[in-house]
């Protein structure tokens, strides 16, 4: 990986991100924000909305509604489509999209706006939103956001030049440093805020160099609107640099849900009700260990980080075990091929360190033990839902060729 050394350009981060929107807005006769409710997203919405509204332009805004989400973060969403109605085209979505439920082996997928569940629904669909998917021609039943939000990006651009504006901070956590700064990135102008995801689509990080003081540093000094979530994390004693908001089922994201019992009890109780697993893992989520496999783990008596892995694979329910072990046997061929001809080792320095990603036995462990579904610890990514019962049928012929696990 190339080194990349900060450039200071002399001056502010506020007025360098209006310089990028307002660049954006030379460029692309199609723009649209990405926007979750968060703080990040929030600031930049009202950003790209201040120059909207000096244009006299419309652009898009797209929300997408997991269901199972703080009932303040809806009000503020709604806040902020209502604040800007004028100058943008809403789409607010609720559809059944499918995302990772690490709280569950039984349901390790959890489906938003399930038909057939409309009982359990954990709210009803806001009165704007778009609930009918045939509005997206695009759309297959319970596709993933990461499927969902490229494919929407194509259909609003129709063939122009577009751009997604998206509210995320390198600050915030290596993965998003990398989002910017990735070998061979294709950008568009130039710009190295700009990230081409896709023809004529382009992702637009205008505020990626702001640290979590200056976004609070724009809401005390604009009094615009914000999401009041933040005002009851941080009554919950949440470190500033800790809060964040998002569907909170993934493997990084349930470390936050022991907040909903506290901060939305009613909200909570729903969410027990609707989402397999929530009450354990709010149970769970603060601890340290076996748990749930986040940080340190150790070897039960008279195993093998071997033995281990196969006992946890024959304790899970068939469906969630096979998963794993089509997953398992490609990450075990893999290693094969790759300087480990006679198999990985039990463990080996370095193994759970996401730095080094060396493989063994224990990394597999630890894997399963974080109900890591799609088991982005050995270095995966989820499968597209539209291939899934294609790709089952083809691992099931290789584990039988490769004898394997």
């Amino acid at each position: 990986m190339s080194a990349h050394k900060k450039i200071m350009l002399g001056i502010d981060v506020l007025t360098a991100a209006r310089q990028r929107i307002e660049w954006v807005f030379d460029t692309f006769p199609r723009i649209y924000v990405s926007f979750s409710g968060g703080k990040d997203s929030t600031v930049m919405l009202h950003l790209v909305m201040e120059e909207a509204e000096k244009r006299n332009k419309k652009i898009g805004v797209l929300f997408i509604d997991w269901e199972a989400q703080y009932q303040l973060t809806i009000e503020h969403v709604s806040e902020m489509f209502k604040l800007y109605e004028g100058y943008i085209i809403p789409y607010w979505v609720s559809v059944p999209l499918k995302t990772v439920n690490a709280v569950s082996q039984f349901e390790p997928e959890w489906i938003s706006w399930e038909p057939g569940k409309e009982n359990l629904w954990v709210r009803s669909p806001h009165p704007i939103s778009i609930t009918n998917s045939k509005v997206f021609p695009f759309y297959t039943y319970a596709m993933t956001f990461e499927e969902f939000v490229p494919m929407f990006g194509a259909w609003f651009g129709n063939g122009e030049l577009t751009a997604c504006f998206v509210g995320i901070r390198t600050g915030e956590s290596l993965n998003r440093w990398r989002t910017l700064y990735h070998e061979n990135k294709e950008m568009t102008g130039g710009k190295s805020y700009t990230t081409v995801i896709g023809d004529k689509v382009s992702n637009i990080y205008p505020i990626y160099d702001w640290i979590t003081e200056d976004i609070w540093k724009f809401h005390g000094k604009t009094k615009l609107p914000y999401n009041k979530l933040y005002d009851r994390m941080y009554q919950a004693g949440v470190p500033l640099h800790n809060m964040r908001i998002c569907e909170p089922y993934g493997n990084e994201q349930r470390k936050g849900l022991w907040l909903f019992h506290i901060i939305e009890p009613e909200t909570w109780g729903k969410i027990v009700a609707r989402v397999n697993g929530a009450n354990s893992g709010s149970l769970y989520s603060k601890e340290r260990g076996n748990i749930l496999g986040v940080n340190i783990i150790s070897l039960p008596q008279n195993h093998t980080w071997r033995s281990f892995a196969t006992h946890l694979l024959e304790s899970m329910p068939e469906k969630t075990s096979d998963h794993y072990k089509n997953k398992i046997a490609v990450y075990l061929h893999w290693c094969q091929v790759h300087g480990y001809p006679d198999g990985i080792p039990y463990e080996q320095e370095g193994d759970c360190d996401s730095k080094d990603n060396k493989p063994s036995w224990k990394r597999i462990c630890k894997t399963l033990l974080r109900n890591d579904y799609w088991c982005k610890t050995l270095s995966f990514a989820p499968t597209k839902t539209s291939g899934y019962p294609r790709y089952q049928k083809l691992m099931k012929e290789r584990r039988e060729q490769w004898n394997l696990i």
